[in-house]
């Protein structure tokens, strides 16, 4: 396991429209567009093994999805996105660097308080 700082701004297109058809948007409830951006440093890693090190990674992933409410307190959320992904490899002792393409597909469940 290593750390991630994960900054994502979110844009929800189309509250206004669920409101004039006099459905529920409490909770951000809707579709959005966003901008995930990643940052994998190479500060630690927790592992079995000694000595592990990863690359320091950099992503950039416009993704689009949608958020619904389950009742009073659950909430659901899926998205899928295709972006750029940078690997530092010098910086863990590889001998250069790469850029790829990268995916983002998720679907969370969460719950509100």
């Amino acid at each position: 396991m290593t750390p991630v700082i994960t900054l994502e701004p979110r844009w929800y297109y189309n509250l206004n429209r669920r409101v004039s058809k006099s459905k529920n948007i409490s909770g951000n409830s809707g579709n959005f567009l966003t901008l995930q951006t990643s940052y994998h440093p190479n500060w630690f890693v927790i592992s079995n093994y000694d000595n592990v090190e990863i690359a320091n990674q950099i992503s950039i992933i416009p993704t689009w999805g949608l958020k619904r409410n389950i009742g009073k307190h659950f909430t659901y959320e899926t998205g899928i996105g295709i972006g750029y992904r940078y690997i530092f490899a010098e910086s863990a002792g590889y001998s250069k660097n790469e850029g790829e393409a990268a995916a983002n597909l998720h679907l969370r469940i969460g719950y509100r308080f």
